[in-house]
């Protein structure tokens, strides 16, 4: 998995070792690791283990399956800094599906970085020849999300309950190939 490339932004891969520096609260070995500054809020550990899903002993055992298409965002622009993250929640299941999730470190939110971050990389994901869809989940009161999401071209299929709430799900589908 390479380094995407956007018009303001890299989106570096996160690595087994980038999640151990984060988690263990080595700020510089992080920013050594990515070449980029970290901002103050990130990265912490209650950030990480929300959006892994997975111990640290688990991402170790699978790297490729735990941080399959997982980026960090950061700006090409001088100094390099990290703006954000993009993840998929593990790689592709039986079906050909992955879920994405994007955040904005808050000094960096409503400049579109979650946007050209996200649709960066769900169309990477949608070119990998295992995964036909993308799914996203965000709560219907979070509206700069939802607005992320259909940007990059994800549209709401449904909604669910689940232990924050009512969560609101969208998807977008690999295009049918004719044969």
């Amino acid at each position: 998995m390479g380094i995407l490339y956007t018009a303001r932004l890299e989106l570096v891969p996160v690595t087994v070792e980038v999640v151990e520096a984060i988690l263990a609260g080595q700020r510089e070995r992080a920013e050594a690791l990515l070449h980029a500054r970290c901002p103050v809020s990130w990265p912490n550990r209650a950030l990480i283990e929300r959006a892994f899903y997975a111990s640290l002993d688990a991402i170790r055992a699978d790297p490729e399956r735990r941080l399959w298409g997982d980026r960090v965002m950061i700006t090409l622009e001088s100094p390099r800094r990290i703006v954000g993250s993009v993840i998929f929640h593990g790689a592709p299941d039986e079906e050909g599906s992955v879920e994405v999730a994007y955040g904005v470190e808050e000094e960096s939110q409503r400049r579109g970085y979650a946007t050209e971050a996200t649709r960066a990389s769900v169309g990477w994901a949608l070119e990998q020849p295992t995964v036909h869809v993308v799914r996203a989940a965000t709560p219907p009161w979070h509206i700069a999300s939802q607005k992320v999401l259909e940007r990059c071209g994800l549209t709401r299929v449904g909604e669910r309950e689940s232990p924050l709430g009512e969560i609101w799900e969208y998807e977008l589908r690999r295009p049918r190939r004719s044969p």
